[in-house]
């Protein structure tokens, strides 16, 4: 049986012990119990998180664990040299140690992430990168994989994290029915973007939410300000004047955002040509794509699809 070990650390983010429900949960869908699961602490016994809900934790004892996995904190305060060494230690026991959140801020601390690719919190990315150099931090990323560590982004991206974790040791099969059980989507790729197109307009009527929503819906049709105008029940020069005034964004920029995002979440997880893309997103060609791909993310499908392959 794999021995998982959770650390927390006073002030942790209790929402990260949602990763204990995918193991227990894959235990309960596997053919026999695959996991054994023990939150533990430098010192043992009570621990309080940032919400000040305490868990009852083990002392650091045998490092040799299948995973360690370190939660992560709001507010971000320097490791005690205990729990530093022992996840030195772990590392070298382990067969893999992994972040959640701003828990890679503890893993740096440690020395485990230098020289390595690494992800956290896109609010605290370009922070762990300044004061770890030595480590190579990609914001816009899920979780990523280097070589035995792991390391997620915020929030609820430990639970796309512990659900690639439960494919790997058991079987795809199983973390689907895990994530069914959760009530989520089967885990987002670890390249997904942390970002949403939705959710970074935010807007405030309805009217306009009920337009965004039916152009999600349709990304394949021409979607004209008519036709989505027509949908929010609003006259075109009523309705552009009204997004922009609520979304910041125009109609078209706000549609080839949530284009893009489609576009990318297909390269990434699966295996369709540019060509089939281009045109399931409403691209119209290939070449329209990649002008998108460049404003929004700097580099081509081409790249993010090589990427994805990696």
């Amino acid at each position: 049986m794999k021995r998982i070990g959770v650390v927390v650390f006073p002030g942790f983010q209790i929402l990260d012990l949602v990763a204990v429900s995918v193991f227990e949960l894959a235990n309960k869908e596997a053919e026999r119990p695959a996991y054994a699961i023990e939150v533990i602490s430098e010192h043992g016994g009570q621990v309080r998180s940032s919400s000040g809900v305490q868990i009852d934790t083990q002392a650091f004892d045998d490092p040799a664990f299948d995973t360690v996995i370190v939660s992560g904190a709001m507010d971000i305060a320097p490791s005690t040299p205990g729990l530093c060494a022992f996840l030195g230690r772990a590392l070298a026991a382990s067969r893999r140690t992994t972040s959640i959140c701003t828990g890679a801020f503890v893993l740096a601390e440690a020395g485990i992430l230098d020289g390595r690719r690494v992800t956290t919190h896109w609010r605290f990315a370009r922070e762990l990168q300044h004061r770890f150099p030595l480590t190579q931090v990609d914001e816009d990323r899920i979780f990523i994989v280097d070589g035995s560590v792991w390391t997620s982004a915020g929030m609820t991206a430990c639970i796309d994290l512990c659900l690639a974790l439960v494919e790997a040791d058991l079987a795809v099969e199983v973390s689907r029915a895990v994530a069914k059980k959760l009530v989520v989507y089967h885990r987002r790729t670890g390249g997904q973007s942390q970002f949403s197109a939705m959710l970074d307009l935010e807007p405030r009527s309805d009217r306009i939410q009920t337009a965004l929503t039916y152009a999600k819906n349709h990304l394949h049709e021409r979607l004209s300000v008519e036709e989505l105008a027509k949908v929010a029940h609003l006259s075109p020069r009523q309705f552009s004047r009204a997004f922009r005034d609520e979304t910041r964004q125009s109609p078209a920029k706000a549609i080839e955002n949530l284009r893009v995002e489609a576009a990318r979440s297909m390269i990434e997880t699966g295996r369709h040509s540019l060509d089939v893309v281009a045109a399931e997103t409403g691209f119209v060609d290939p070449e329209r794509m990649r002008r998108a791909f460049l404003r929004a993310f700097g580099q081509p499908p081409q790249a993010i699809k090589r990427a994805a392959r990696s």
